[in-house]
């Protein structure tokens, strides 16, 4: 009995000391913290109260609730009410196809609206960014867009909103541009447009998992322009990505609130940071680091500006396309998965999805974490 004991405890010394070698185990846990059996989750956003918010995107027939707020038993209640996730009435005000949910620095929600229901083509009067008051759960402000911003093949796809210069930036992955929108004014500008920046590079393949994504319009690879975004507030920096290309872009935004640049002005401003792994969403962190994720390698990489290098700081098979990230107040990295490489338009029709779509939360170390001040109540 004694020899047992001594022999466990000298083999648990033993895999005990081997197991900081292992490079998972300075990995974060994932902890998934909302399930979706059926609805293709993208966006996700937390109030600084930890109110978890989700978008679902009009990808699908079976599609329902567009914009969700997490109940505490783990319930998707529509947000803000039935009426908005209604699939009739007007499309200026009803959700038609939501992309992403953002909150910003003053605890306001804003929706983002590309209006392009299996991104097949813009609903005429329902692209807009849309604010909510989540101490009310009402519509505090609607900016639409027209077809000179919202074109006709675009889709507005994530979205920055810097409060305190009350200007918002957008990506758009259809077409290839950046939006800015003057938030006191609702004037939108579509910039960038024709700048190879915001495009996707020519060639590029999409692989994940050993699945190669195929458009079945084209049979091709998908095109998919600049899609990820992220904002420095402290330096004044917007860094954007295609999905389809490997390139990290970024200007100033002070750049591209300058009415007087003309394009290619504006165009020359743009700097190449460097080359990451392809990424779907892309996050500010501390002191101008900036967090992708990875679709084709399962990960989340955290990109250096000032070494211009990537460090994976989670690789795992239940990353199945990580989509969008977001902070919790506590400093907790989120982040959805959308399985968008397992769906039935990218496989001649026939679905690969692989259990549901989820939420996870990762618990980074200390010195990665971003935080926020949770507001006093009213």
């Amino acid at each position: 009995m004694k020899t047992s004991l001594l022999f466990a405890g000298m083999m648990a010394w033993i895999l005990g000391t081997m197991a900081p070698h292992s490079p998972a185990a300075a990995e974060p846990a994932l902890e998934a913290v909302a399930s979706f059996p059926n609805q293709q989750v993208t966006g996700v956003t937390l109030s600084r109260a930890g109110r978890l918010f989700v978008s679902f995107p009009f990808w699908s027939d079976d599609h329902t609730t567009s914009v969700a707020e997490m109940t505490a038993d783990g319930a998707e209640r529509p947000y803000p009410d039935l009426g908005w996730n209604s699939k009739e009435g007007p499309p200026e005000s009803r959700w038609i196809c939501v992309q992403s949910v953002y909150v910003d620095d003053k605890d306001m929600l804003w929706v983002l609206d590309p209006a392009s229901p299996k991104m097949e083509g813009v609903v005429r009067g329902g692209p807009k960014l849309v604010e909510i008051d989540l101490a009310t759960g009402m519509a505090a402000r609607r900016i639409p867009f027209n077809d000179a911003i919202a074109p006709e093949h675009s889709y507005l796809n994530d979205v920055r909103v810097d409060a305190a210069a009350g200007v918002a930036y957008i990506t758009d992955s259809g077409m290839g541009a950046i939006v800015v929108v003057n938030l006191g004014s609702g004037v939108a500008r579509r910039v960038l447009a024709n700048h190879p920046s915001t495009k996707a590079e020519p060639g590029a393949t999409i692989v994940v998992e050993g699945m190669n994504l195929i458009d079945p319009k084209t049979g091709q690879a998908p095109v998919i322009h600049s899609d990820g975004i992220a904002l420095d507030r402290s330096a004044g920096w917007l860094y954007y990505h295609a999905l389809s290309g490997h390139g990290l872009y970024r200007v100033k935004t002070a750049d591209l609130r300058n009415e007087a640049l003309t394009e290619p002005q504006l165009g020359a401003l743009v700097e190449k940071l460097g080359d990451t792994p392809k990424p779907d969403g892309m996050l500010e962190g501390r002191d101008g680091t900036l967090y992708l994720t990875a679709i084709e390698k399962n990960a989340i990489v955290r990109f250096d500006v000032a070494t211009k290098k990537s460090t994976v700081i989670i690789e795992d098979k239940r990353l199945q396309w990580p989509d969008t990230m977001t902070w919790g107040p506590d400093g907790d990295l989120y982040v959805t998965t959308s399985q968008i490489h397992r769906t039935a338009k990218y496989h001649g029709g026939k679905n690969f999805q692989d259990g549901p779509f989820r939420v996870y939360r990762l618990k980074l170390p200390t010195d990665n974490r971003t935080t926020f001040t949770v507001p006093p109540p009213l």
